[in-house]
């Protein structure tokens, strides 16, 4: 099991999963008082909750936790256990006797693998909660259990992946840190080199989706979507949180093709609990590279699984040679 910490001030991150079923949730859960918060949502086929309250022109000004689950729509329920744990904390919008926290979410695909009944509830979305902390696991536990890449030629061709986390801290203080689960349709890529995808008959090489598609291959993708959380202490609006999961994006481009498919339901969350002054331009372009670093921290990171390799086993193989 590998960990992360993170140094974002005030944020913390819980994970807990079904290692038998293969699906998890992971929360991020921001400082008590609540974070501005954007979103943006990539693909055709997102699973959400909460995010229209994150346009600019909505009344509400603060979340108070993401969560990124596994389960398909099944997942959406892990939210209500996140809710319920903040409110017994006293987190949240103050309501009579009680709070009412903000609970945003998105899910992944993941019921090709392990059990397909299998998904996150309310009690493991309370237990990752409970969990949160500045310390954490990355690879096959938490939204990345049962994530997986490479899926063009479908399921049986796929590699395993997981969830990974990259950050950076500035001298003057901005930290910009992101976490993502990667669930792809597409390859992985560190510049043109392919770290994790869809591979041959016998598992021995990868078949270039990229190459695929330029030559017109038809199949149905599956269905995959990859989510992810930029956590930030910059002081940004909630249009400028938008804009910096927009441009957070670009960092699934350049580590994922193909990428943003009918098949994938991409989304970045973008959190600001907003203690430092920063341009938004170099909080984007930090979210961009941070997002890039954790899909590739997802990949390395990760474990065979429910019958499919991981990128692990590929090192271990060429260093046997």
């Amino acid at each position: 099991m590998e960990y992360r910490k993170t140094h974002v001030p005030g944020f913390t991150i819980g994970t807990a999963e079904d290692r038998e079923g293969l699906t998890g949730v992971t929360v991020i859960l921001a400082p008590k008082d609540g974070a501005s918060a954007g979103v943006d949502v990539r693909g055709c086929a997102p699973g959400t909750r909460e995010t229209d309250l994150l346009s600019p022109e909505k009344t509400v000004q603060k979340i108070h936790a993401v969560v990124l689950s596994g389960g398909s729509a099944f997942g959406l329920e892990a939210d209500s256990g996140v809710m319920n744990y903040l409110a017994k904390q006293g987190a949240g919008f103050p309501v009579g006797d009680i709070t009412v926290p903000i609970v945003c979410g998105a899910v992944l695909f993941d019921l090709s693998i392990g059990s397909s009944h299998a998904h996150p509830d309310i009690q493991m979305g309370h237990l990752a909660a409970s969990r949160a902390s500045d310390t954490f696991p990355v690879g096959c536990y938490g939204a990345g259990t049962g994530a997986s890449v490479g899926k063009l030629r479908g399921f049986a061709h796929a590699m395993k992946s997981g969830a990974g986390y990259a950050e950076f801290g500035l001298p003057g203080g901005l930290y910009v840190g992101a976490y993502m689960a990667v669930n792809a349709c597409g390859e992985i890529y560190e510049g043109d080199h392919i770290l994790a995808g869809a591979l041959s008959d016998d598992d021995s090489h990868f078949i270039s989706s990229h190459e695929l598609m330029m030559k017109g291959f038809q199949r149905h993708m599956g269905t995959n979507t990859s989510i992810g959380c930029v956590m930030t202490n910059a002081r940004l609006t909630k249009a400028e949180c938008k804009a910096v999961s927009g441009m957070a994006h670009d960092g699934y481009a350049r580590a994922i093709r193909p990428v943003h498919t009918t098949m994938d339901g991409d989304t970045v969350f973008t959190m600001a609990s907003g203690e430092v002054e920063a341009p938004v331009d170099t909080v984007g372009y930090l979210a961009e590279e941070a997002i890039r670093l954790a899909i590739l921290d997802a990949v390395r990171s990760a474990e065979s699984m429910g019958g499919r390799p991981a990128f692990s086993d590929r090192v271990k193989k060429l260093s046997e040679k």
